[in-house]
């Protein structure tokens, strides 16, 4: 079970899964060097940064954990993960914290669909706007 504070409050947290295949024997010094130089962000926002291995039978979890970095890990015995679709040539893909749910629970993620729900776009975060029209 992941800590709490992984993913509290859940709607601010960002998650971020590398694109691609990680060697997980990366520990923290490697993980954060690719937190760096390939997400080109700052550990210390409380960001969740995930990796998964070329077999897809391994995922490591890495934040900002008040003092300190985390390493969260996990090994299938049987099974694989699946790693989202993103674009072909993003470093990156973008996910929520159900989608890591999905994810680490081994939900197949196309035959997942969403129901439309209202969200900001980032436009509107950055100036509040009257809910009277």
């Amino acid at each position: 079970m992941l800590p709490l504070s992984l993913l509290s409050p859940l709607g601010q947290t960002k998650i971020y899964l590398y694109a691609k295949p990680a060697d997980m024997r990366k520990s923290f010094n490697g993980l954060h060097a690719i937190v760096q130089s390939e997400f080109r962000r700052d550990i210390r926002t409380g960001d969740v940064f995930v990796f998964l291995n070329r077999r897809l039978d391994r995922i490591k979890l890495i934040h900002w954990d008040r003092d300190g970095l985390a390493i969260w890990m996990k090994r299938l015995e049987r099974g694989t993960f699946q790693r989202p679709r993103g674009s072909p040539d993003a470093a990156q893909v973008e996910m929520d914290a159900t989608d890591l749910a999905l994810l680490l629970s081994g939900i197949e993620l196309a035959s997942v669909k969403r129901r439309p729900r209202y969200a900001l776009d980032s436009a509107k975060r950055t100036a509040p706007q009257s809910m009277e029209s």
